[in-house]
C-alpha cells in the first residue's frame, strides 16, 4: 500500500506535468472505479488543474469552480505516467487522463478492485473525504499527545510525556527522512516501482533481514489481530515484547530479554 512518504513522491511528481494544465480527456478502462455519479466524468474534461495535494493518503485534483478528483489507491493502485495518449493496459489498467504533455494511468493489481475516484463539487463534499486522522508532519506536539492519549486504549499503560515526545519526533524525523530519500532516488523521474516496503527500511520485516542499526534478529509480536515487528535492543532496550498467545502459554518460561532467548536457542543447539 503506498504509504504517505509514496504519496508524498506522487505529489512532487505530478506537479510539474499536471498543474496549470488542461486535463484534456479521461478514458475509463473500468467504469467500476468511479464511485460517484454526479458531477459526471465529462465535468473533468477541458477543466485546468489548479493544484495537487493530499487528504490524508488521497490524492485530490483541485480544478476550477471548486471541482475536485479524489483519487483513492487503496493497497494496490499506482499511478504510471506514459507517453500522450497511451493505451490502458489491459487488466490491470482502470483509467487514464490525457494532458497535453502526456497521460496519468491508473491501475491497480488483483482482482479486487479496491482503488477508487471520486467526483466532488464544493469544499465541502471534499471535507467527506477527510477520514479525521491526525496529519503528524503538521501537527505541534500538544496536539499529538491529546490525541495518543485519546486513542491509546490499546496500549497497557498510559506513556509519559517524556515517551510521547520521544515518539513524537521519531515519527516526524521518520516520515521526513523516507520522503527525502524516495524523492532523492526518484530524481526527477515519474515513480513506477512504488511500494510501501524497501529494502533499506529497518524492521518491517518483510526481507528477513536483520536490523541494520544493531544486527539484532527482528521479533515479531502478534496483538489484537494485529502484527508488528521490532528491534528489541534499539526500540525496548533489550526486552521482548510479550506475544499475547504465547506468552500466556509459556508463563514463566517465556523469555524476558533477547539475551536470555538467544542463550536458550545456543542451549538446545548444543
Amino acid at each position: 500500500m503506498p504509504e504517505l512518504p509514496d504519496v508524498e513522491l506522487y505529489l512532487q511528481a505530478l506537479r510539474p506535468r499536471v498543474e496549470n494544465r488542461a486535463l484534456e480527456r479521461v478514458r475509463l478502462g473500468n467504469p467500476f472505479v468511479v464511485r460517484t455519479i454526479e458531477p459526471p466524468v465529462s465535468a473533468l474534461e477541458g477543466a485546468t488543474v489548479a493544484s495537487v495535494r493530499r487528504l490524508g493518503k488521497r490524492i485530490v485534483f483541485e480544478f476550477g469552480g471548486e471541482l475536485f478528483l479524489v483519487v483513492h489507491l487503496m493497497i494496490a493502485g499506482r499511478l504510471r505516467w506514459r507517453e500522450r495518449d497511451a493505451a490502458i493496459p489491459n487488466k490491470v489498467g482502470l483509467a487514464a487522463f490525457d494532458f497535453p504533455d502526456g497521460t496519468l494511468i491508473l491501475t491497480e493489481a488483483g482482482a479486487r478492485r479496491q482503488a477508487s475516484l471520486h467526483i466532488v463539487r464544493g469544499r465541502a463534499a471534499l471535507q467527506d473525504h477527510d477520514r479525521g486522522g491526525l496529519e503528524v508532519l503538521s501537527a505541534v506536539l500538544p496536539v499529538f499527545a491529546s490525541r495518543l492519549r485519546r486513542e491509546n486504549h490499546t496500549l497497557k499503560r498510559a506513556l509519559t510525556d517524556r515517551e510521547i515526545e520521544t515518539l513524537y519526533h521519531a515519527t516526524r524525523d521518520t516520515l521526513l527522512a523516507w520522503i527525502d530519500r524516495l524523492q532523492a532516488e526518484a530524481a526527477g523521474r515519474f515513480p513506477d516501482k512504488v511500494t510501501a516496503f524497501h529494502k533499506s527500511m529497518a524492521v518491517h520485516g518483510k526481507y528477513g533481514k536483520p536490523c541494520p542499526v544493531c544486527w539484532s534478529p527482528v521479533q515479531r509480536i502478534v496483538y489484537a489481530r494485529n502484527e508488528a515487528n521490532y528491534c528489541s535492543r534499539c526500540q525496548t532496550g533489550g526486552r521482548l515484547l510479550s506475544d499475547r498467545a504465547l506468552s500466556r502459554l509459556l508463563r514463566e518460561d517465556w523469555p524476558k530479554t533477547l539475551d536470555e532467548l538467544e542463550n536458550r536457542r545456543r542451549g538446545q543447539a548444543g
